[in-house]
Parts: C-alpha cells; sequence; structure tokens
C-alpha cells in the first residue's frame, strides 16, 4: 500500500482503527496489517466517510465471487476465462445490490437498476433489453462525536450480565406494578386445530395443564425458580430456600396474577411460562432484599448485593465512538454546551421534544445527554425463556445537587405504548442493571426514569431529583 494512499487516507484509518479498537480492543488495532486495511477498502466501496470511498474501479484475481458486499457496482468487464460457469455467475452476483432501498409511495423498489455486464465469459448475462436506470439513495448527514466537545462525553459500563448474592438463608419479596402477570390466550394458545394434506383434522387443546391443582402449579413454579434463579456462585442448589419460595409462589398466582380468556393457572407447567414466573418472583426477592434495612431480622450483612459482569472485551463505551451517516429526516441538531454528537437521530417526534426540553426547560440541571443511536448502550435482561437486550432511548448527566463532580447518570425511556414486553425491560434496568452498576462504583451514579408522556418530562425530572435530595437529607 503506497504512502501517498496512507496520507491521503489517514483520516479513514484513524476512524478504522477506532472503530476496531472499540470491537475488539486496543491490542488488535495496533496489529494491523495492510491485508486489514487493503481488506477494509474493498469492504467499504463507495461508502461515505470510509476507506473506499473514493475507489472507483476495482480489478480482480480470483476473488470477489461472494461476501463482498457493494451497492454501487454499475459496470463488470470480464478480461479472462473462468474455470467454470459457476463462478462467471457469482461475480455477476456482485452487480446485484441495489443503489438505493428506498421505496416510493407504494412501497415498491422501482425503477428497476441493471448493471451493465461486458466481456466473452459473460455472454450468457448480457442483454439489450431496458435502459440502466439508477435512483440515487436518499441524502445522508454524518453523525459524530465533535472533538471541541470532548468535555460533554458521556462513558457508560457494557454489562453482559449479573451477578446477585443472596446471602442468609431468609427471603423477603416485595411485590409492585411490574410483578403483576396477564395470562391470555395470546401468550399461549389453548386450542389449536389441525390438519393434513388430506383433510383429516384434529383438535389439540391444553386441558391436561387446565385442571391442575393450584398446589400442583404452586410446587411446580417453585421448584423451576429455585433450581433455575437461586443457586449459589458455584451453580449448587438451595434446597433450604425452597418453602420461603412455595410461600412467595403462592401469594403471586393469588395477587398478582390475573387469567383471561379461558386460561387457567395450570398453563405455568409449560417451560416458557414457567419462567416468566420464575423471572417474576426472583425480581421481587431481589426487590426485597435489596429495600432490606440492617435494623430488620436478617438485615445485618444480610442485604442482596447486585454486582455486573462486564464484557471482557470492552467493559466500557463512551460517545466519543458515535460516526455514522443516516438517511433519517427525524433530526435533532444539538447544542455545542450540552451534547458530544453533533446530531440526535429521532424515532419519533416525542424524541426531538424530549430534546427541546433537555436543552432548554432543563438546561439548569442537565450537564450534557446523549441519545442512544448506535452508541452500544444495551440491557440484558431475561424473557420467555431467552436471554434479550433493551437499548434505552437517552442517557443524562445531571447535577442533583452533588456538584458537577459527583453527576447522576439518568437512563431515560420514552414510551409512548407499553406493549408486554416494555415491563421486562423496565424491571431489568431499574431493578439489575442500576443498582448492579451502582454497586460496581466504577461508572458514579446512575437512576432510571421511564417517561410515558413527554410534556411531562421537566415535571418528572425534576420530582426525580427532588426526591432523592429528600432521601439523602433524611439519611
Amino acid at each position: 500500500m503506497s504512502t501517498e494512499f496512507r496520507s491521503f487516507a489517514r483520516p479513514e484509518i484513524d476512524a478504522f482503527k477506532t472503530a476496531l479498537a472499540q470491537r475488539s480492543g486496543q491490542s488488535a488495532a495496533e496489529k494491523i496489517t495492510e491485508e486489514d486495511l487493503l481488506r477494509e477498502v474493498m469492504n467499504t466501496v463507495g461508502k461515505p466517510g470510509r476507506l473506499g470511498e473514493q475507489v472507483r474501479c476495482v480489478v480482480s484475481v480470483s476473488m470477489l465471487t461472494e461476501g463482498w458486499d457493494t451497492s454501487t457496482v454499475t459496470h463488470i468487464l470480464g478480461v479472462r476465462a473462468f474455470g467454470t460457469q459457476l463462478l462467471c455467475e457469482q461475480v455477476v452476483g456482485r452487480g446485484l445490490r441495489r443503489l438505493s432501498y428506498d421505496p416510493d409511495a407504494e412501497g415498491m423498489l422501482r425503477p428497476s437498476e441493471y448493471a451493465n455486464i461486458f466481456g466473452i465469459p459473460f455472454s450468457f448475462a448480457q442483454h439489450n433489453q431496458g435502459e440502466t436506470t439508477y435512483r440515487p439513495p436518499k441524502p445522508t448527514r454524518r453523525v459524530y462525536a465533535l472533538p471541541e466537545r470532548e468535555a460533554l462525553e458521556i462513558r457508560f459500563p457494557r454489562v453482559a450480565g449479573y451477578r446477585v448474592k443472596l446471602p442468609g438463608d431468609r427471603l423477603r419479596w416485595v411485590w409492585d406494578q411490574d410483578s403483576r402477570f396477564n395470562l391470555d390466550p395470546d401468550r399461549t394458545p389453548t386450542r389449536a386445530e389441525v390438519q393434513d394434506i388430506l383433510g383429516a383434522g384434529e383438535i389439540i387443546t391444553l386441558d391436561n395443564y387446565m385442571d391442575q391443582r393450584p398446589s400442583t402449579v404452586a410446587f411446580h413454579v417453585a421448584g423451576h425458580a429455585l433450581r433455575s434463579r437461586f443457586r449459589d456462585e458455584a451453580g449448587n442448589l438451595k434446597p433450604f430456600l425452597f418453602p420461603q419460595l412455595l410461600k412467595a409462589t403462592r401469594e403471586w398466582l393469588d395477587t398478582q396474577l390475573t387469567c383471561t380468556g379461558g386460561t387457567k393457572p395450570g398453563l405455568f407447567l409449560w417451560r416458557t411460562l414457567a419462567d416468566e414466573a420464575a423471572q417474576l418472583i426472583y425480581n421481587a426477592c431481589v426487590r426485597g432484599r435489596l429495600d432490606q434495612s440492617a435494623d430488620e431480622p436478617g438485615g445485618a450483612g444480610g442485604r442482596a448485593i447486585l454486582l455486573p459482569v462486564m464484557d471482557p472485551y470492552n467493559p466500557t463505551g463512551s460517545s466519543r465512538f458515535v460516526d455514522l451517516r443516516t438517511s433519517k429526516e427525524l433530526l435533532w441538531t444539538t447544542r455545542a454546551d450540552r451534547c458530544h454528537v453533533n446530531l440526535v437521530v429521532g424515532d419519533s417526534e416525542w424524541e426531538l421534544g424530549f430534546c427541546e426540553t433537555i436543552e432548554n426547560a432543563l438546561g439548569d440541571v442537565v450537564l450534557a445527554y446523549v441519545k442512544n443511536h448506535s452508541l452500544g448502550f444495551e440491557v440484558p435482561y431475561a424473557a420467555a425463556g431467552s436471554e434479550r437486550r433493551c437499548r434505552p432511548d437517552f442517557t443524562l448527566r445531571i447535577d442533583d445537587g452533588s456538584g458537577p463532580d459527583d453527576p447522576l447518570h439518568l437512563v431515560v425511556e420514552i414510551k409512548g405504548y407499553r406493549r408486554i414486553d416494555a415491563q421486562n425491560k423496565r424491571q431489568a434496568t431499574e431493578t439489575h442493571w442500576v443498582p448492579a452498576v451502582n454497586n460496581h462504583g466504577g461508572f458514579g451514579r446512575w437512576a432510571f426514569l421511564e417517561i410515558g408522556d413527554v410534556h411531562r418530562a421537566e415535571e418528572m425530572i425534576r420530582t426525580v431529583l427532588a426526591r432523592r435530595v429528600a432521601k439523602e437529607a433524611a439519611e
């Protein structure tokens, strides 16, 4: 690779190294080779702001037959013979990407796009039909962290999971609004009619689950919770907790469960639903031990300790790594004294309205903020027996009275409509992620707020701050 190219593409090379360091660690960025740079050039042909942006012609030998994702190929010229026709077809496939994937008013990808193919090896694919037309992609804008706003950088932990220590042999649980569970046919159908191609059919029901006695259901869910959620650090069972878990499960079934649409508690013998019930009961026990004071029975040395399991390869994220291009039109130009990133990419008008509230109405308390778009900030949680990740909308750095040197980091989720999974996300952030990160102690103080009405955002944030000040004064 020539010295002239390295000099010309220095900003793009530095950006590639920064992105590689973020993904794979600083050591990987320091070991970068010319082959790695050439591969990045080929992978980014025609992409603005990347190493291959200025490439107009690629000459390849025994390559580019598959796995080359470039959408700007308009001409393919074959100048030598191929070993098989299959290779010819694979090379032609590099011209199948469209320049624009933006649908028209009818939702269709029009007009049709063609690549011009020349050369004897491609005689099977040459045609004279139609006019070669291209519709350019929508104009894009660069969204990136501005170096001159480095003081507004927001750092956050990259949490891969959680470790919860429940010391002692006593459980205490606290139910809240997210402990409630509505069991309806949308979660699991109770009846299905199946037919084969000859028309013979049968009706499958869950009657064998529906008729289970409440005590059987409670024993099953409590046992599943014990095996899946209440093991020690070595993975050993704690059978002495079962009587308390059984009591908690019965209480949950009696007070927090609502069955509608012909469903019954017996459906919790199904593994997927049992997982969800076990998670809710576990969250309530964690919440109860986190709220337990030292002067309560079992309180001395008995508080639950929630700790994060950090990403081993990239434990810290930062707003300074944000650098992307977007064709979205919902954009907010940020104030130079409030946000590290030049633009906020909005998913709704509500989010842009929230940005205005942050920068103006809350300008006296908000020190900095960032939208979680290509930021890499994720909250791990479990739902329906599987591991998932959610991405909260905003992170605010706030002066809650402790001064700018000890700010509060407020994670904000904007929710216009709360779907079933929303309570799992809120609960994971509020009862797991925030306490775990605060107990870690290496990333400052954190809190979470879900805003359902953006017009009340200022009121809700100031209420949170007032409660925190009052709580600290009382302590």
